[in-house]
């Protein structure tokens, strides 16, 4: 809630704000002569705490500082004779100790003076009375036994105290005695039954009276109830004749209302304006009766009334004349209906319609001072002069004093007072202080000059001229570039000076002057207004509608002006965001993760500038599965159809696309649920198609955009009689998987489709090739039937029909199929091959004799391996049922080659054919096996290789070629080499030093060159270079700003880097680019040491060079901090500290070991108070009041035992009670802990104390 409070408390400053701009009163600056204002004083009526010091304010301005004087009763109180009275530094307030002395000896009336030479001022009368807290009336209350049905009232009559206590009702638990409608407290404290119950009967009714000026609570004697019906009342009677109460007096059957408060038909009451009206009325009857309340002359104020006590109590706050008359309580039940009416009379305590304001004028000048009060009934007016009643002044010729005013004419200096109104009546008075200051005074402005007023577009603008000056100053606007004064339409200038610009614009910008004028002189001032762009809200949240556990994101783009700052807030049903991490507020937009039920609401954007605001809204709701329809019914109950009805539930934001009809059949299939059917989602009905010989179930799902409902609870079952069947088995085929059967399989008929019991399949076959009669057989509980001994790959038909205990299906129709295969008996004839080069061969073959296939026949199949010892693996290739030929590809050149021929069915191969050889001519060689340069010197290398791999004929040669590679990756003129096959080397000479090379080499046979393999190297640089390759003069130097390394390189690589890495450890080296200079300084190196190399690479990241490696240690450098601990200041500081608390312990041992009072028990056992006994240091109750021999200590009126017990300290709690037992008090006023302490019991015992145990501290929370 603090963001929205912070939103009502911008907008309430800003219009105060506004409204102050245009009601600032008059004020004489401090530093002019002036008389004494009252600044601040204590209440009229002054209760004080007898245990605390008693403080009287009263504080006052003026120029002079004003002196302070006060009456007590009437008469001069000399403060200075009393030791205990002491007035504070430059005011009037009082402080009274009260310390040993009693606080009503400062009880009465005091009035203090603020005094300088130009008037005084007076404050009211302060009414001082100390709090009291007296002990309840000691009494015996006698058992009450009551009817039940009857009504009953429960007094409490509390002791007067002051201020008046506080009543609430407990038992003996501390626990409040729950009230409802037939039991209540009344206003006066009373416990009212408007009818009692068996339940009621309790011996712990006991009545609490809390003073909160004392911290005190005062226990009335526990009151015990029995209740009893008509039966255990003619048992008992004799018992509790003499010694209860018996309420019978009141009908204890069924009956219509009686007030019990308040009493009669009417009744009247009278209430003071701005107070709180508070009608009763209190009821009895059985039932307990209803209380409503209605106002004969109006309706109840809407925004002041409130009903409390179960709508036994009416309330009206701030009560106005308005309020006067009839009001009528209603109290009603199943029996009848009685109502009162209470007349109210509104009357006044003396109030302000205008109070006297300070009047300053300038000599010469004339004026009128008025006080205008208003009362009921009408008060009374009187003047005084500095305190001094008007009549008994000195008389002032420039004075008319009339019944509400005073006029002033041709005032003169030195006429300066304060004058006094007091107005009264038989309800209370009013004291108003206005001086009038006479004064000559050249203007001032008192607004800061070159204060800036920023205003938001069309909005008003209210710039500030607060002026002082006797006589009052004229006030006139300019703005800057213009000569004219600023008034008009546009324009409107107060009585304090301001100036309002009703609809600011752009174009008002600028400086504003105002100009202060009266006969003394002349003064003026500059401000600044500035009109800022208006805040808007441009992408306003939209309204969404998400799933649960989904995530949602309300945006809120705004616009505003650039020198704003904005601030957005974010609000939930116009309440804080929930304290959750899933919503995540950023600059423009709130985000709600995994979205639940609870985060469903109106969520607004607020957008805060410091002198506006704009806001937004939108609505979340949360989109869920549909909830199960219910109410499934069945109608129209046919034999083979049923109607079926359902009551949709709801859709959870999300229409119902459509709804699912399942079935249960739980004859054949119990706890297996099928789709039946499906209808739209706008339809609650649905006519269903049923099977025979099924026990129905139905259930009805409903689907959303969501996802689908439970299922509803299932219907009533509905069961179809038996039928023949109405369909044969689907997906018959016959083939067989032996060379002598033939296999018949179907797919079987679901329980649904059996349509009765006894279901049975008749499979039928025969032979299609001549006259053969139909074979067939009945099997059950099976989808498959062998038929034995058929002869191979034979066709025939077969049918399979659904048979029951009803009858057949339909004649099914015949489908057609094979007996099992046998393999070929014999290979292709006739094979030959054809070489078509060195990696092709073709196949060729006669097909197979159909007889010999003994099956369908599926293709052939090729066979064949090349004759290698190393390679044994097969290879085959498969070519349809019509090919008679066959390509072999992907042949080894130069190669013998072995293939056959074989057919095959779907039982598999037959034999193969004769093992023919072929082979395949001379091709191309492989890539040489390896390439590698060796003996590299200025000019001059070995180039050395291994034979290929794959030969494929007679090698007659290499070809090598080699070309040069410049710095920029270009290739140099090609050379080629011609070399015999039996070579595998070669020296190159006549090579440039310092180069980069390239080389081919390939193979070569009579059919043409082999693919070529490569290699690079570079010719090593003059001999009178540095033996490291490419670096030379490498060093280094640590210092301060790390570690510098410096080098030469002539080598042609230019990527340079130099790498290092900690000496003696795993971590790999790390390295930092050079960038072609030959110093590099590595920064950030911890201490420690390190190897250190340059390396350069080539084009391709391989290292071509690399230096010798150094090793570099970097030192610790030592902390120039100074060590506070080293200081001999700190040093002796600590000694001192050490000497002191050495010194404390000392003293504290030897005080204890003394036994010595400490000073508080010395003041509280010098000052004790007569009433109240000291607090118990044994067990930590408090002392007992006790005023004579007659009033014993009671236990439930205990007080803390000297004044160091202040009101703030436990206001909410009551102290511990019994012998060592802790307890409190809940939100709900019950008592938590131990009520116990049997030695404060035996005493109260022996006492025979009137009270029974009782808490003895502070107990705000039953308030």
């Amino acid at each position: 809630m603090e963001s929205i409070l912070q939103c009502v408390l911008h907008v309430s400053i800003t219009v105060l704000l506004l409204l102050g701009h245009m009601i600032t009163a008059l004020e004489v600056p401090l530093d002019l002569p002036q008389p004494p204002t009252i600044t601040h004083q204590s209440p009229k009526d002054y209760i004080v705490d007898p245990r605390e010091n008693i403080v009287v304010h009263c504080e006052a301005k003026g120029k002079p500082h004003p002196s302070f004087s006060w009456t007590r009763n009437g008469t001069h109180f000399d403060i200075d004779k009393d030791p205990k009275v002491m007035k504070k530094a430059g005011a009037g307030t009082l402080v009274i100790d009260i310390s040993g002395e009693k606080a009503e000896a400062y009880e009465g009336v005091y009035q203090c003076t603020a005094r300088n030479e130009h008037g005084a001022a007076v404050s009211n009368n302060i009414v001082i009375r100390q709090s009291r807290s007296p002990l309840w009336a000691k009494e015996r209350i006698e058992p009450i036994v009551a009817q039940e049905g009857v009504s009953l009232v429960l007094q409490c009559r509390p002791p007067a105290g002051l201020p008046p206590p506080i009543i609430f009702w407990m038992d003996n638990n501390f626990l409040r005695l729950p009230q409802n409608s037939r039991v209540s407290q009344a206003l006066n404290g009373d416990l009212y039954f408007s009818n009692v119950r068996a339940e009621d009967t309790r011996s712990d009714y006991i009545c609490y009276a809390r003073f909160p000026h004392t911290q005190t609570i005062q226990q009335k004697q526990p009151i015990t109830v029995r209740v009893l019906n008509v039966d255990a009342i003619n048992e008992t009677m004799a018992a509790f004749l003499n010694d209860t109460d018996f309420f019978s007096d009141s009908p204890s059957g069924e009956r219509r209302p009686t007030f019990l408060v308040p009493s009669g038909a009417s009744s009247s009451a009278m209430v003071l304006r701005g107070d709180v009206l508070q009608l009763e009325c209190i009821a009895e009857g059985l039932p307990t009766p209803e209380i409503s309340w209605r106002k004969d002359s109006g309706d109840l104020p809407m925004n002041r009334t409130t009903l409390h006590n179960f709508q036994k109590t009416l309330m009206i706050s701030d009560v106005t004349e308005a309020d006067a008359g009839d009001y009528r309580c209603m109290a009603s039940n199943s029996q009848g209906a009685v109502y009162h009416i209470i007349t109210v009379t509104v009357k006044a305590a003396p109030y302000w319609i205008r109070t006297p304001k300070n009047l300053i004028l300038a000599p010469k000048e004339n004026g009128v001072l008025s006080c205008l009060p208003s009362g009921n009934p009408k008060p009374t007016i009187s003047w005084s002069m500095n305190g001094i009643p008007i009549e008994n002044s000195p008389r002032d010729p420039s004075r008319k004093v009339e019944e509400d005013s005073i006029i002033f004419s041709d005032v003169q200096p030195g006429s300066s007072a304060v004058y006094q109104c007091n107005t009264s009546n038989e309800f209370g008075y009013l004291l108003a202080n206005a001086f009038v200051n006479v004064l000559a005074e050249p203007p001032r402005v008192l607004t800061r000059p070159n204060k800036v007023y920023p205003v938001i577009t069309n909005g008003p603008a209210l710039l500030d001229c607060a002026t002082f000056g006797s006589p009052i100053p004229k006030i006139t606007w300019f703005k800057e570039g213009q000569n004219s004064v600023l008034d008009g339409d546009d324009y409107e200038q107060h009585k304090n000076g301001t100036l309002e610009i009703h609809t600011a614009q752009k174009a008002d910008s600028g400086k504003y002057t105002c100009v202060a004028m009266n006969s003394l002189g002349k003064k003026e001032n500059h401000v600044y207004l500035e009109v800022k762009e208006p805040t808007r809200i441009l992408k306003q949240p939209e309204y969404k509608v998400v799933q649960r556990n989904g995530n949602v994101l309300f945006e809120c783009k705004v616009k505003h002006d650039p020198s704003l700052i904005p601030t957005m807030t974010w609000l939930k049903n116009d309440g804080e965001l929930p304290d959750d991490e899933r919503f995540v507020v950023d600059m423009d937009s709130l985000t709600i993760y995994n979205v639940t039920e609870g985060d469903e609401g109106t969520y607004t954007c607020i957008m805060n500038t410091t002198l506006d605001q704009d806001t937004a809204s939108a609505k979340l709701t949360l989109m869920d599965q549909p909830d199960p329809p219910t109410d499934l019914e069945m109608t129209e109950l046919q034999a083979r159809s049923v109607q079926l009805t359902w009551v949709p539930g709801s859709d959870n934001n999300s229409p119902i696309q459509r709804f699912i009809i399942q079935y249960e059949d739980v004859l054949h299939q119990q706890g297996v649920w099928h789709n039946l059917t499906e209808v739209p989602g706008t339809k609650t009905t649905a006519h269903l198609e049923l099977s025979p010989y099924v026990l129905y179930t139905f259930r009805v799902l409903a689907v959303n955009e969501v996802g689908f409902s439970q299922p509803s609870y299932p219907s009533a079952r509905y069961q179809t009689e038996p039928a023949v069947p109405e369909e044969n088995p689907s997906e018959v085929d016959a083939a067989g998987n032996e060379h002598d059967n033939l296999v018949i399989s179907w797919k079987a008929l679901t329980s649904l489709q059996s349509n009765g019991p006894g279901l049975q399949y008749k499979v039928s076959w025969r032979q299609t090739d001549g006259d053969k009669d139909w074979e067939s057989v009945s099997v059950a509980n099976v989808s498959k039937y062998v038929v034995s001994g058929t002869p191979t790959y034979v066709k025939y038909e077969v049918k399979v029909q659904a048979v029951n205990d009803y009858g057949s299906a339909p004649e099914p129709n015949a489908i057609r199929g094979f007996s099992g295969e046998d393999l070929p008996m014999a290979p292709p004839e006739a094979v030959q091959v054809l070489v078509e080069n060195s990696t092709l061969a073709e196949v060729q073959w006669d097909p197979i004799n159909p007889q010999m296939v003994r099956g369908w026949l599926k293709g052939y199949k090729v066979y064949y391996w090349k004759e290698d010892p190393q390679i044994e693996e097969q290879k085959v290739l498969t070519f349809g049922r019509n090919k008679t030929q066959g390509k072999l590809a992907g042949l080894q050149p130069y190669s013998l080659y072995t293939f056959n021929v074989r057919a095959f069915n779907g039982k598999g191969e037959g034999p193969p054919s004769p093992n023919q050889q072929f082979n395949t001519p001379e091709g191309v060689p492989g890539p040489p096996a390896s390439l590698r340069i060796t003996n590299p010197s200025l000019d001059s290398l070995t180039v050395e290789w291994g034979p290929p791999v794959e030969l494929n004929g007679q090698l007659t040669g290499y070809t090598l070629r080699y070309q040069p590679i410049n710095s920029t990756n270009e290739l140099g003129p090609l050379e080629e080499v011609s070399l015999p096959a039996n070579k595998t080397s070669c020296t190159l000479h006549s090579l440039k030093y310092s180069t980069r090379y390239k080389f081919y080499l390939n193979a070569n046979t009579v059919k043409g060159a082999g693919p070529a393999v490569t290699e690079e190297t570079v010719i090593i640089m003059d001999e009178v270079r540095p033996t490291s390759p490419g670096f030379g003069n490498v060093s280094s130097s640590v210092g301060e700003d790390g570690a510098v390394l410096s080098w030469e390189y002539w080598g042609l690589d230019k990527n340079l880097f130099v790498e290092y890495t900690v000496e003696n450890s795993k971590e790999e080296w790390t390295k930092e680019s050079v960038n072609g200079s030959q110093t590099y300084l590595l920064k950030g190196l911890k201490p420690g040491t390190y190897k250190v190399r340059v390396v350069a690479k080539d084009h391709t990241g391989v290292t071509v060079h690399s230096s010798q490696e150094l090793s570099i240690t970097v030192p610790v450098i030592p902390s120039q901090q100074v060590d506070i601990a080293t200081q001999g200041w700190f040093i002796g500081l600590m000694c001192a500290i050490a000497l002191l608390i050495l010194v404390l312990l000392i003293a504290c041992f030897i005080k204890r070991n003394k036994g010595g009072k400490y000073p508080v028990k010395e003041k509280e056992d010098a000052h004790a108070d007569p009433e109240i006994q000291p607090m118990k240091d044994d067990d930590g109750t408090f002392g007992e009041y006790s005023d004579t021999e007659d009033h014993k200590p009671l236990k439930g009126s205990r007080t803390p035992s000297n004044g160091t017990v202040k009101k703030d300290d436990s206001d909410d709690s009551l102290v511990d009670y019994g012998e060592g037992g802790e307890g409190q008090f809940n939100e709900d006023g019950s008592f938590i802990g131990q009520y116990s302490g049997k030695k404060e019991r035996d005493t109260a015992e022996g006492n025979e104390s009137s009270e029974a145990p009782s808490p003895v501290n502070a107990m705000n929370s039953f308030v």
